[in-house]
């Protein structure tokens, strides 16, 4: 586990419960998620060759990005030889969702938020200097953008999974979409050494991030799942929820202080950029909400499968 306490976020933001949290140096984005319901087909062990062909076939949204659909299955969560807060590595079946292809970039952010918090710019680098708060914010304002319905409560934040619109990834789907199938430290496989082929990270990344894309992307399809940026996920953290995990679709603790952020990012060891490797941030709540309105700082959504 590596934890960052970081100043948080001086923009007001919309969410009563939300934590609001800002990583310095890390870029942050949020995946997008669309739940599909429809397409759930039970726990496997592996995910069936047809399922990971269907994965790497992206679909258009409405707003003009790109998602996969990352099929149902079942998979091996955490590392027993990782960090103490990875273990013990359990069996968690995922529902079926959409998950966006590619980070989210400065030009994608800006064009709905009509704002850009990054430090480093670039118009095809990812967003970055977002919170969790205001990522969540993003998501609905994605959402309301293409007619969903949010799926976080403006007061609360409690995030409603029935709902159609955008939100971000639990933990266990996070991991799930980045291992795409593999079961060793990396979607790859093991060998630290390939790792420079899929990520920007501390070794190569010149101390800066790059464009989306650019990398190779893993077996479903999803580019940067590895370094660039550090991702938000939509769980509290707890080092000991591990050991109390429910077996499908776990959504992390109910409460907490901090949240979950995964991937690594450009300043990032090898050993964080792992699939299992978990990053911590510290949040406090916004002294002021200002509800969902377009000057506020957001991220990326998700969508369920029904709607």
């Amino acid at each position: 586990m590596k934890e960052f306490d970081i100043p948080i976020h001086s923009e007001p933001s919309s969410n009563a419960q939300a934590p609001t949290r800002q990583l310095l140096g890390m870029a942050v984005w949020v995946l997008v998620l669309l739940s599909l319901a429809a397409c759930n087909q039970g726990p496997k062990t592996e995910p069936a060759a047809e399922e990971k062909a269907a994965a790497t076939k992206p679909i258009t949204t409405p707003g003009g990005l790109t998602m996969a659909l990352v099929p149902a299955g079942e998979f091996e969560m955490g590392d027993n030889n990782g960090d103490p807060d990875e273990r013990p590595a359990h069996r968690v079946q995922v529902s079926a969702f959409y998950m966006d292809t590619h980070e989210m970039t400065q030009k994608a952010y800006e064009a709905l938020m009509q704002q850009n918090p990054s430090k480093s710019k670039g118009p095809d680098k990812p967003v970055e200097q977002v919170d969790w708060y205001h990522a969540v914010l993003f998501c609905n304002m994605r959402s309301l953008k293409e007619g969903l319905k949010p799926c976080y409560d403006s007061k609360t934040l409690a995030c409603d999974f029935a709902a159609n619109g955008y939100r971000l990834p639990t933990e266990a789907e996070w991991e799930y979409a980045c291992r795409a199938g593999a079961r060793e430290s990396y979607s790859f496989g093991s060998d630290a050494a390939k790792l420079k082929a899929c990520a920007w990270f501390k070794a190569n990344a010149g101390q800066t991030t790059h464009p989306v894309g650019q990398r190779s992307p893993n077996a479903w399809g999803l580019y940067d799942m590895h370094g660039n940026v550090a991702e938000w996920c939509h769980d509290f953290y707890s080092e000991t929820f591990y050991s109390q995990s429910p077996g499908k679709d776990p959504r992390g603790p109910t409460s907490g202080d901090k949240c979950v952020l995964r991937g690594g990012s450009w300043r990032t060891s090898e050993d964080g950029c792992r699939s299992s490797a978990r990053i911590v941030k510290r949040f406090v709540l916004p002294t002021r909400v200002s509800g969902l309105t377009p000057s506020a700082l957001g991220v990326s959504k998700a969508r369920n499968s029904s709607g």
